[in-house]
């Protein structure tokens, strides 16, 4: 590895990350940072004068948003203060990602009596959990609901109870410059077979490319998400159309299809053959980020919430995105939807403040900026004439427009099943341990405890 180059960013990547904890108020119940659900190492929270500073008492009130990805965490407060210049409300951001666990924090905040007017759900689990607790509040007649098809609709009764952050997507991040020397076009890997060749000939040409790895890829301790959620959905959906739910529906009812479930082992025994072992075996996000920023590998599996990352690094070259395609047909499409849905919780104090700071963001041309532009994200909402300019953010756009996309299932699953229970078999897979006949069976004998 240039290990000059990878310590030099990974520098970087610590000072970034340092400011933006050092921008995070104090959270009363802390969580234990282990060795993302989502996507960095963070330090005991600051005190709360390390927020930007304004006048307190707050005339108009005080809301808490709990935030469940770290890379908006700037971009994210800075709106906040935006919105508090323009209303006298301000917004304590708290956010959770990358190595600290969005879940458990969370979890610890309501365990400690702490009720934020704001938090992050991900789908079903997260909306079933609040629903027990009695946090679910009817966002009916909310201004912006007209504005979006993508509105979190309660299963129960059909009435909308969650605001999109935003659009997302992933599938095999690429680096164009490394594709084109190596020979390879990537609008043909969309196979299994294509795949295999492509990393094999990038493989052959490693040094003369001057990589370290084919692949940026982790799958260690504290990285589950990105195996037991976002490469799980593979299985779920690929191949599939956008509203076939077959594959998540037989999971819920505790089967696998086992040929299907073989093909996406192998897939992903692959990927981890051509992997950096030490950043997928021991890796954090920092490393799996660094590796591919300092173009010391071919490929990243991420989604395009790294862009604000690697903007902030100044990463500058070009990439897309080709599909995780495990099947031996052709597979066009990546993984695009709404992610995440903010959800204002009728236990909060300043229920009303809430609305207000929604409606603000989804409606306000500030609003439109912090989405599109200052935290690069893909938005949600139709009125939005901006678009994200980071470069996976612009692939994800791109196969959305040619309606070349599959959808998110894998925040379906049971709370806890994705990263609990699947997470640690990818684990032992990529370190060796178990082949990928012995992934699927480990895999089907879990799927059958489902209740």
């Amino acid at each position: 590895m240039k290990m000059k180059k990878m310590v030099a960013l990974l520098m970087v990547v610590a000072m970034v990350l340092a400011l933006i904890v050092a921008c995070t108020p104090n959270n009363d119940a802390p969580v234990e940072t282990p060795a993302e659900e989502t996507p960095a190492e963070e330090d005991p929270q600051p005190e709360p004068e390390d927020e930007p500073a304004v006048e307190a008492p707050v005339a108009n009130g005080e809301i808490t948003l709990v935030n469940n990805k770290i890379e908006i965490h700037s971009a994210l407060t800075a709106f906040a203060q935006v919105f508090y210049e323009e209303t006298g409300i301000f917004v304590d951001v708290q956010s959770f990602g990358g190595e600290t666990p969005y879940a458990p924090a969370l979890s610890a905040m309501f365990a400690s009596g702490l009720e934020p007017e704001i938090f992050v759900f991900e789908g079903i689990a997260g909306y079933e959990d609040a629903r027990g607790a009695g946090r679910v509040y009817d966002l009916s007649g909310q201004p912006w609901l007209n504005d979006t098809d993508l509105a979190y609709i309660s299963p129960t009764d059909g009435t909308p109870v969650g605001f999109p952050v935003n659009i997302e997507g992933w599938g095999l991040g690429y680096n164009v410059r490394i594709l084109e020397e190596a020979g390879i076009d990537p609008t043909t890997l969309t196979n299994v077979n294509a795949i295999r060749e492509a990393l094999e000939t990038i493989e052959a040409q490693k040094d003369e490319l001057g990589l370290d790895a084919v692949v940026s890829m982790t799958a260690g301790a504290g990285m589950e998400w990105v195996t037991g959620l976002h490469g799980v959905n593979a299985y779920l959906s690929l191949g599939l159309a956008y509203d076939d739910t077959s594959v998540i529906d037989a999971l819920l009812a505790g089967e696998v299809d086992e040929e299907r479930l073989l093909a996406f082992a192998e897939y992903y025994n692959m990927i981890f053959q051509f992997s950096d072992q030490d950043v997928l075996l021991t890796g954090g996000y920092d490393d799996q980020l660094a590796l591919f920023a300092l173009e010391n590998a071919a490929f990243i599996h991420q989604g395009n919430w790294v862009d604000p990352t690697f903007a902030e690094l100044g990463v500058n070259f070009e990439m897309g995105y080709i599909p995780h395609a495990f099947l031996e047909e052709d597979t066009e499409g990546i993984f695009v939807g709404a992610p995440s849905w903010y959800m204002v919780n009728a236990r909060a104090e300043n229920i009303d403040a809430a609305l207000a700071f929604l409606d603000f963001m989804a409606s306000s041309p500030e609003g439109h900026q912090y989405m599109a532009i200052d935290s690069g994200q893909v938005p949600a909402f139709r009125s939005v004439e901006l678009t994200p300019e980071g470069p996976l953010s612009i692939a994800v756009m791109d196969w959305s427009a040619r309606g070349m996309i599959y959808a998110w299932h894998q925040n379906e699953m049971p709370s806890g099943f994705g990263m609990g229970t699947l997470g640690p078999i990818f684990e032992e897979m990529a370190r060796g341990n178990i082949t990928p006949e012995e992934f699927t069976r480990m895999v089907a004998e879990a799927v059958a405890t489902i209740p």
